[in-house]
């Protein structure tokens, strides 16, 4: 074995020892750095007689690519041997079970929507649906609420940047009553016939509208008992002859079948709505439970105020009727004994998960 053939050995033995990438490149430079075993070589070739250095310089280079090859495979062997210890630290145990997902479900506030929805709908009432930006005209002025007036104190709304036709501002809606008007518009040509129907036929159904108006509405108001959006739920029931006596007896019924007790009173006491004349406060107190001997309020009632029939393009002298509106978050919070409606639209599902 001659010289040339002993300096790739060496250089092979040198970079197999090298256990790093630091290692290798100090090993590289004792055979091909400027101090290096090759670079010595080929300046010891300036000494030698011309006929000589051809021959030299080849044998030179062929070691020079054996120890270079040798080089690339160690660094190649480190890279791999690196990138297996990554994968090795990184690898998944693909024999352990996996995170099952859990179902989802309703939120409570979407069943409470459900079931009130549910028991309207077998005493034949309708559900109504509207957007949720509205004009200054379906928010107010046709609920008899005109511009300046006090009552609109009351439900300090959002406003967009955005004006109707009359000059003034959308809003996102305060209320699901704008929904109400929208409804009983919608169903004027159809009233109208079935008024002239019951003219001529006695037997023939007198002409009425029954509709619900649940949504999400929007106030500047936030603590533990009020939220900025939240869920309204608004009753509408017009008619020839309905009467206040007729809002107690569907009010009751309701509130009995949601609670699913017959062991809870009512009670109406005399409050003020511009839309409403006369109006009223709903409270129930429940007679057992958690809850029992304390009077909570539930609903704003009353009967439709004239002006009111007059916006929905209604008759107020053939039509006279009943309205309400209710909190579902705040019945939702008295079916399941929550005590903050924050608690509902934290979107927990340590807390929601308890209600599927």
């Amino acid at each position: 074995m001659n010289e040339l053939d002993t300096l790739v050995d060496h250089a092979r033995t040198a970079f197999a020892q090298a256990a790093t990438p630091a290692d290798l490149e100090n090993a590289k430079a004792l055979f091909l750095g400027k101090s290096g075993r090759v670079t010595e070589l080929m300046k010891g070739m300036a000494q030698l007689p011309v006929e000589e250095k051809k021959a030299r310089g080849a044998a030179i280079n062929v070691a020079k690519q054996a120890i270079e090859a040798a080089l690339n495979a160690r660094r190649q062997a480190l890279a791999d041997a690196e990138l297996e210890a990554q994968l090795r630290a990184e690898a998944l145990d693909v024999s352990l079970p996996g995170r099952r997902r859990a179902g989802g479900g309703l939120h409570p506030v979407s069943r409470t929507l459900e079931r009130i929805e549910a028991i309207f709908a077998s005493m034949g009432f309708d559900v109504a649906d509207g957007p949720e930006v509205e004009s200054d005209w379906h928010s107010f002025t046709s609920l008899n609420n005109p511009p300046n007036h006090p009552a609109r104190s009351m439900q300090d709304t959002f406003y967009v940047d955005l004006n109707g036709e009359d000059g003034t501002p959308y809003n996102l809606r305060p209320h699901t009553s704008p929904m109400q008007v929208r409804y009983a518009h919608q169903q004027v040509k159809k009233l109208a016939a079935q008024f002239e129907a019951a003219e001529r036929d006695p037997n023939a159904s007198a002409p009425e509208i029954r509709v619900i108006a649940p949504g999400r509405t929007y106030r500047v108001d936030s603590d533990a008992t009020h939220s900025p959006m939240f869920h309204q739920c608004e009753g509408l029931w017009l008619g020839a002859n309905v009467s206040f006596k007729d809002l107690k007896v569907v009010f009751t019924d309701f509130c009995r079948t949601f609670f699913e007790s017959d062991d809870l009173v009512l009670r109406f006491r005399p409050s003020f709505f511009p839309f409403t004349e006369p109006s009223a406060e709903i409270d129930i107190q429940f007679q057992s439970g958690p809850l029992a001997g304390r009077w909570l309020e539930v609903a704003g009632s009353g009967q439709v105020h004239p002006n009111v029939v007059r916006n929905m393009g209604l008759d107020p002298e053939r039509y006279i009727g009943f309205a309400f509106g209710m909190g579902p978050d705040r019945l939702t919070m008295l079916r399941y004994g929550v005590n903050d409606l924050r608690l509902f639209f934290d979107g927990d599902l340590r807390f929601l998960s308890q209600f599927q």
